[in-house]
């Protein structure tokens, strides 16, 4: 077994960790956005999806422990392979050279993480620990009232939407699709991704406002 632990303990290890973890996020986010839709047949709609959600608790704690998991070996890897490319750049990560195929969305994607997790942390203490007697959509359109928060909200999104994009075009990467042949539709799977992201969730405040 020790193969296995030379494999994950190197740098494509923790890299297909990642992708691996990475592509687990995004389909919670396919199966969160699909659900949240629901909006759009109205409040009734949105409310009897997440009681039935709520019906499922069992089975939504299982999940949850299973993202906490995903997030941790995603963060930890991230956070090892970043610290190894900063020592071997010597610490000049604030000198813009983006040799080796670096871009600004590469070089961000440690800040975006941590903007995410940021954002996740404020999201979870607002909708899911304070709910009290409201419903979901009487929650929702009181939270999203408040100018501040839809700011914080719709920045969040467009964050998202950029960590998406290219972590999923990293992903591919990573396992090894990154064949000529393929890039374009690679790249225009990542770009569908982050733009479904930014506009799936982003329009979703409006949208409840609009029917408050």
């Amino acid at each position: 077994m020790s193969w296995v632990f030379d494999t994950f303990s190197s740098s494509i290890g923790k890299k297909l960790l990642m992708a691996v973890t990475g592509l687990g996020f995004l389909g919670f986010l396919a199966g969160h956005l699909l659900g949240n839709l629901t909006v759009y047949w109205g409040p009734a709609a949105f409310v009897s999806y997440a009681e039935h959600l709520h019906a499922l608790e069992p089975l939504v704690k299982v999940a949850e422990m299973g993202l906490l998991t995903f997030l941790f070996i995603h963060v930890t890897s991230g956070t090892i392979l970043f610290l190894q490319n900063l020592k071997a750049r010597g610490g000049q990560y604030a000198v813009k050279k983006w040799a080796g195929g670096r871009t600004v969305f590469s070089a961000t994607m440690p800040y975006t993480g941590l903007f995410i997790i940021i954002f996740v942390s404020v999201h979870l203490a607002t909708f899911k620990f304070t709910m009290g007697g409201s419903t979901v959509f009487e929650k929702a359109s009181t939270v999203f009232a408040n100018p501040a928060y839809m700011i914080f909200y719709t920045l969040s999104m467009a964050v998202v939407a950029l960590h998406v994009g290219h972590g999923l075009w990293s992903a591919f990467q990573t396992l090894g699709l990154s064949h000529p042949k393929y890039m374009p539709a690679i790249r225009a799977c990542s770009l569908a991704a982050a733009v479904g992201v930014l506009l799936g969730f982003g329009l979703l405040p409006t949208v409840i406002l609009l029917m408050a």
